[in-house]
């Protein structure tokens, strides 16, 4: 049987798990209602996150997918997955164009010499301007400075959520028969007769966890074939070679996977039995037969700490709360997270370097869900330093607004270094595009929902290290501290909330030093929120105001990330969201401060 190996990428949400969805329902892999966004987290936010394999079977062709995350903080997971396939569908929203992650994943699949084919997707949305998009896309190819052959890529529309697709807009379509057809047309089989003959030589994209079969490596077979119980040499990036054995052999069918005795070159399998291997490694047949050139990922931009739980509520909430638990659970993580570096070395603290916020808060999100208490510091910029010159990381920003906000937001970047790079208007509609350090982007996207009314979309995407860019004026918001351990009051808390921000409601349990708001003057303030009202037996008109509260502003784990200040940990456990002062009296922190 032939094989064809693609990726479906594009910006987040541009439809790439709702086209593989219609592609596998449309080949009888999968029932209706089924999805690849599988995992809790994905469901709820409705992007991906972890990029997964399928397959499905048409005209006695296999078309291996892997559909990939399409968020900025997620591209380790794309960066791999290109190396392994022969094509990509590039994935574009007929209405919003070109956005920053499709000029990322375009440029990365263009560099490896991939020839993409273009999806104009969501025609069927009413402000859809496909044949505008068309030239956009055709724009962006020739920036990447896309060779000859890449630029004469065949383009097809699509409505994925109809399950339809077509080679021009004025045809009739009812099914997705267009675009396999194209696929079979336009991608080179992965396999032939003489690959197949040769020695084994395969390669590991991706990582999975079995608790039964241990750590499974998810490899692209390029030559020969690869058998269960048979004996392998592993190569690792400094040329090391080691002898395995596999154990058991998985294909992908749909959404399940299939255990089979062997696999031929061009496809893509499961692997088990191999404990210890790594991505980018090559598995061979024999120990001289050389490496496969290393997978190469883009380097983490933000750090923080992560800690044992010592506040004065630790340990009530959590399964998991001491430091070798929170400990193993991190070396874990590393055997599938590829964007993440962990510095074991100082034991009570573990530096964690990641891509972005988001990455980060998913990892806590999903440590919380499985019972961990923790405790993490503000998060921070990596800076580096390469002959004398200080660098840091930048980003691009691509903002959608109502024209008559533009002035707004070119106010409040340029106040964090970002430089306007490019300016479009179209039906009242602006699109800026900045070049903004890290740093200034830390803590902005809450800034940026108020300034927008909600009407904004902000995109970002990592350009790389570049000069530092000087000193940063950031608007800090002073700490609303608690100065007592109880329950709060409505009666302080209605007191309390003409100071500034609350994040709590009555009859919460507070302790000393415990953040429950944030004032609009930089500066702390010391408050009580657990102090009642002087009850006495006079009566007087007025003396008995109803007691009004605003709703608080409840900190989830990304808001809390963005709000935080140096001086602060951030608690999390299984239940809730707390901030803290490092130090949790008034004199430790006036004694840490000198």
């Amino acid at each position: 049987m032939e094989i064809r190996n693609i990726a479906i990428i594009a910006h987040v949400d541009h439809g790439k798990t709702t086209l593989t969805d219609a592609l596998m329902r449309q080949t009888g892999m999968s029932e209706a209602g089924v999805s690849m966004d599988s995992n809790d987290l994905e469901k709820e936010r409705g992007i991906t996150i972890y990029s997964k394999n399928t397959s499905v079977f048409y005209r006695d062709t296999k078309i291996n997918i892997v559909d990939t995350p399409g968020h900025a903080d997620f591209s380790s997971e794309v960066e791999r997955i290109l190396r392994s396939i022969d094509c990509v569908l590039l994935l574009v929203d007929a209405q919003e164009g070109p956005m920053p992650q499709t000029k990322f994943v375009l440029k990365k699949s263009l560099e490896l010499g991939l020839k993409p084919i273009v999806v104009i997707n969501k025609i069927d949305k009413p402000a859809a301007r496909p044949a505008e998009v068309n030239e956009m896309v055709y724009e962006l190819f020739l920036d990447l400075g896309a060779s000859d052959e890449q630029l004469d890529f065949p383009v097809i529309y699509a409505a994925s959520k109809q399950g339809i697709a077509k080679k021009n807009l004025d045809d009739e379509a009812n099914n997705l028969d267009p675009l396999l057809d194209l696929i079979l047309e336009h991608v080179s089989p992965a396999s032939s007769p003489e690959l197949e003959g040769e020695q084994l030589l395969a390669q590991p994209f991706n990582l999975a966890y079995d608790n039964f079969l241990g750590r499974l490596a998810i490899c692209r077979v390029y030559k020969g074939k690869i058998r269960s119980a048979s004996t392998v040499y592993v190569e690792n990036l400094n040329g090391e070679t080691r002898q395995r054995k596999t154990t058991k052999l998985f294909t992908f069918k749909g959404l399940s996977r299939e255990e089979i005795s062997e696999a031929s070159a061009g496809d893509i399998v499961m692997v088990a039995g191999l404990a210890d291997i790594y991505i980018g490694e090559t598995i061979a047949e024999a120990p001289e037969q050389g490496p496969l050139p290393a997978i190469k990922i883009d380097e983490p931009t933000i750090s923080l700490n992560f800690l044992v739980n010592n506040s004065p509520l630790a340990g009530r909430e959590g399964k998991y709360v001491t430091n070798r638990q929170i400990k193993e659970r991190l070396e874990k993580e590393l055997e599938v997270n590829v964007g993440l570096k962990i510095d074991f070395s100082d034991a009570n603290a573990y530096k964690v370097f990641g891509r972005g916020e988001l990455h980060i808060a998913i990892l806590l999100e999903n440590l919380r869900r499985e019972g961990y208490e923790l405790q993490v510091s503000q998060p921070q910029v990596i800076i580096k330093e390469e002959n004398g010159q200080k660098l840091e990381p930048f980003e691009e920003i691509t903002i959608d607004i109502p024209e008559a906000m533009t002035g707004v937001i070119m106010e409040k970047i340029s106040k964090r270094r970002g430089q306007l790079k490019d300016l479009k208007t179209h039906n009242a509609q602006s699109r800026l595009i900045f070049e903004i350090p890290t740093r200034g982007l830390l803590g902005y996207r809450n800034d940026f929902i108020v300034d927008t009314r909600g009407e904004g979309i902000l995109c970002t995407h990592f350009v790389g290290f570049k000069p530092f860019a000087g000193e940063i004026e950031k608007n800090r918001l002073g700490a609303m501290v608690s100065m007592m351990s109880g329950k709060s009051l409505a009666y302080s808390l209605w007191n309390l909330q003409d100071r500034g921000v609350l994040y709590i409601k009555p009859n919460t349990e507070v302790y000393e030093g415990m953040v429950i708001g944030n004032v609009a003057k930089g500066n702390d303030m010391a408050v009580n929120p657990i102090k009642g009202k002087q009850l006495t037996n006079v009566r007087a008109s007025g003396s008995d105001e109803a007691i009004i509260l605003t709703p608080p502003l409840e900190l989830s784990l990304e808001n809390a990330l963005s709000v935080m200040n140096e001086d602060e940990y951030l608690e999390i456990t299984p239940k809730s969201v707390r901030l803290r002062k490092q130090y949790l009296t008034e004199n430790e922190r006036v004694r840490a401060k000198r």
